[in-house]
């Protein structure tokens, strides 16, 4: 007998429930929505902007992915590549039909190559909102966001089965503390929230400049006594900071946020003395986030150089330094520092050197700009001394030699400002790099350090 489309509607599965309050009202459209598969994927509206999305079905062989599935994903990133628009990934399953055996390999050999062709094209947020174990893991870290919810579970392989037991692998704890997870929300109506704020702040691709006027004027009062994310809520649109890794690399922060309606990234690097490796891990990411899709990005420079110890040598400090380095020296979009306390040695080079590729050097009138600690500076250069000579001279070489003011005279700081003028600084500098143009030398890519 011949159905109808009213016989083969379905109520809708919890998988698409997710999509549905994700887009706008009534625009979401599934696509391929008689294949069996335990996956629902479609398109729609996020605040006026097409978005491509799908979302693996638990209630559907607890969403095990197969050939039906590996296709119907296939098709949201073509059609989003082709399109130059957003993808929303919700992760929910326990795995591959193993079933299929080396189809279900290929399933998601296909998935992992649609993923990466997008990267740098189009915005790739993955949700994990339910278990998203094994190969899955790899391919939700492939996006360029990773929003987990609480109660959900990320890994390789199953903790209870690996062989040391570690507690607390592949929780949303463990997977924000290691970096894995940029965003954490309570549930899934949460993540949703955090998604859809993020869609609206990002750019719909490579070729498009992100910003709009979402968000509302700031009438904030930036003083030198804020730090991390305060520090940059005082100088963004109000209500638009958007922090990153907030529980990686405690030393630093990263964030999106709008400046005068456009969408920018900002580092501070103002909440410990000096950098660790993770620090240097995250930031590196970030900036290649942003490079990727033409953010300017703002350094809030207030840091004494990179964590010295024996035990971060020995996990690859250097590697994570390093990095951070060639991120900031490579990245093509406007890069603009701000010297707003001390900005010492090799981490001046990395974050906030001319010569390393900074567009805009800007500086308060307090900065400090150093080679090394000052008492280590005239130690090395008048020799030792007693306690209040040492004290004397270092206090006579950041008022001198230090200054933001001999920086400028020698072309290192393009400009030294008040705090009260920091955030204007910024806009104007935002303003004048915006049509920033760099061709590179023809190369596949960069050898990125890792």
């Amino acid at each position: 007998m011949k159905k109808t489309i009213a016989e083969m509607e379905q109520a809708a599965s919890p998988a698409a429930e997710k999509l549905i309050s994700l887009f706008d009202e009534d625009s979401f459209v599934e696509l391929d929505k008689y294949v069996k598969a335990g996956v629902v994927s479609g398109y729609g509206f996020v605040d006026g902007a097409v978005v491509y999305a799908y979302a693996q079905d638990s209630s559907v062989k607890s969403g095990a992915v197969c050939d039906s599935a590996a296709a119907k994903i296939a098709k949201v990133y073509e059609l989003a590549l082709k399109n130059g628009a957003p993808v929303v990934s919700v992760f929910d399953s326990r795995g591959g039909d193993i079933a299929q055996g080396m189809k279900m390999l290929n399933a998601y050999g296909e998935i992992a190559k649609a993923s990466a062709a997008l990267s740098g094209a189009v915005p790739q947020i993955a949700v994990v909102d339910g278990v998203c174990a094994g190969t899955a893991a790899m391919i939700a870290c492939m996006a360029d966001i990773v929003v987990m919810t609480e109660k959900s579970e990320l890994f390789m392989t199953a903790p209870f089965i690996a062989d040391d037991k570690t507690e607390g692998a592949g929780t949303c704890e463990n997977a924000a503390k290691s970096g894995v997870a940029a965003v954490t929300a309570k549930d899934s109506a949460d993540a949703m929230a955090k998604v859809k704020k993020l869609l609206t702040i990002l750019p719909a691709n490579n070729l498009e400049t992100a910003g709009n006027d979402y968000f509302a004027d700031n009438d904030a009062v930036l003083t030198a006594d804020l730090k991390g994310t305060a520090y940059i809520e005082a100088i963004a649109d109000k209500d638009s900071v958007i922090e990153l890794y907030k529980d990686f690399g405690t030393a630093s922060v990263t964030a999106l946020a709008s400046v005068n309606w456009r969408t920018v990234g900002f580092v501070n690097t103002d909440k410990a003395d000096k950098l660790t490796q993770s620090d240097c891990a995250k930031i590196a990411r970030f900036v290649t986030f942003c490079d990727a899709y033409s953010i300017p990005v703002v350094t809030l420079v207030d840091t004494k150089g990179f964590e010295k110890s024996t035990a971060a040598e020995l996990t690859g400090s250097i590697r994570d330094s390093a990095k951070l380095t060639q991120s900031y020296a490579c990245a093509t979009t406007a890069k603009i520092a701000v010297i707003k306390g001390s900005a010492t040695g090799s981490a001046y080079v990395a974050l906030a050197s001319k010569a390393a590729g900074v567009d805009i050097a800007i500086a308060t009138e307090d900065a400090v700009i150093t080679p090394a600690c000052p008492k280590a500076v005239v130690t090395f250069l008048n020799g030792a001394s007693d306690d209040a000579t040492t004290a004397k001279q270092a206090q006579e070489y950041v008022e001198n030699e230090a200054s933001p003011f001999t920086a400028a005279e020698n072309g290192y700081v393009d400009r030294i400002v008040t705090v009260d003028d920091v955030k204007a600084a910024i806009t104007s500098a935002i303003e004048i790099t915006s049509g920033k143009r760099v061709i590179a030398p023809a190369k596949k890519h960069v050898n990125f350090v890792f």
